[in-house]
């Protein structure tokens, strides 16, 4: 491809490297924006990707957002990847200028308010309308929400790109030396059924209030919970008998055995791309029905329930659906999980999808 093309995001977090080094390779010359500091992204926890990223000058006051538009402007570009996100200024003034420095544009996100998503799924954000007429394509997260948009602009190319993260392929092909038993003794895990939870405990949204009624609700002698993470928002967990807190993992070899370990998945809320990783890993999801107290991300959809993992009414009917899992179920559920990565959740599949509309 001969494209010229230039990228907005706030940071660049390892789990995106793989899809943007296809992006680069695939194109004659592909630059990567960020308005947000490597110190600011770091300090949200993400570990970052900085070499070869171009740091921009911006402003944000009261969720708005300024950046320096000249960069975007410059001849050497043909395409333009900006965020589809209506309080970045800058993006509706390069949308409305389209006709003097004539980059086609194409806007880059969920496509929905994960905070509103049960109003928008239903009526869409008259804002992202907006700037989706005024784009030249989309990409889009996932299918779900792909589709919405597809409805109201059909003759607009639409994508969506499969959101998944870097080291997908490995993680489904992992097998370690040790066997589940031995690593169980290893890191003195003695539960028969682990469930494993991964994710940053800084969104109010996680339900650790569901987290915590599970622990306490299964039998402890048989159920056991794997936790991974930090963040302010994290619970005590010491006073938990059947609760092993690993903290933020930050090798990767650690973290694959204890994935390997664990028999579930179980993220109670605000599911994002921590299930791809799960689901890599050949572990069934088990999380809550979306809903006004329960908000989920845009990667809830992959969930299909009994095939690859489980969505709960409420408490009590996750406890009697875990209480009543066979071996069977629970293998069964985790190969599904596993073929679907392999199948479609590629970062490879995700540049392809992307370029497609380029």
């Amino acid at each position: 491809m001969k494209e010229h093309i230039a990228i907005l995001q706030p940071e660049i977090p390892h789990y995106r490297k793989e899809f943007f080094q296809y992006i680069d390779k695939q194109c004659e010359e592909s630059d990567i924006y960020v308005y947000n500091s490597f110190n600011s992204a770091r300090k949200q926890g993400f570990d970052i990707v900085n070499q070869g990223i171009k740091c921009l000058y911006s402003i944000k006051c009261h969720g708005f957002l300024i950046y320096n538009p000249l960069p975007f402007i410059s001849k050497k570009y043909d395409i333009l990847i900006l965020m589809l996100h209506f309080a970045h200024v800058t993006t509706w003034f390069l949308l409305l200028t389209k006709w003097l420095h004539r980059k086609r544009i194409i806007l880059w996100g969920q496509g929905i308010s994960v905070k509103r998503y049960l109003q928008e799924e239903k009526k869409p954000d008259w804002k992202l309308k907006w700037q989706i007429a005024l784009a030249d394509g989309v990409w889009i997260y996932t299918e779900k929400e792909a589709n919405q948009w597809r409805k109201v602009f059909p003759n607009k190319p639409i994508v969506a790109l499969n959101n998944t993260l870097s080291g997908a392929s490995d993680m489904t092909e992992f097998h370690p030396v040790e066997s589940k038993e031995e690593l169980k003794h290893k890191y003195k895990i003695k539960q028969e059924i682990i469930l494993i939870f991964c994710a940053r405990f800084e969104s109010n949204y996680r339900r650790t209030d569901l987290l915590e009624e599970a622990i306490r609700r299964l039998d402890t002698d048989k159920y056991g919970f794997i936790v991974i993470g930090a963040g302010k928002n994290k619970p005590d967990f010491s006073i938990y008998d059947n609760v092993y807190d690993f903290g933020a993992v930050y090798d990767d070899s650690i973290k694959q055995e204890l994935f390997y370990m664990a028999n579930l998945y179980f993220q109670p809320g605000w599911v994002g791309l921590s299930i791809v990783e799960a689901m890599a890993y050949g572990k069934p999801i088990c999380t809550f029905i979306r809903s006004e107290e329960t908000k989920q991300c845009v990667e809830y959809s992959y969930i299909k329930e009994g095939e690859n993992g489980l969505i709960f009414r409420d408490i009590d009917d996750c406890v009697n659906r875990i209480e009543s899992l066979s071996q069977e179920d629970i293998e069964r559920m985790g190969e599904n999980a596993r073929s679907l990565v392999k199948r479609s959740l590629m970062p490879q599949q995700m540049g392809e999808r992307a370029l497609s509309i380029l």
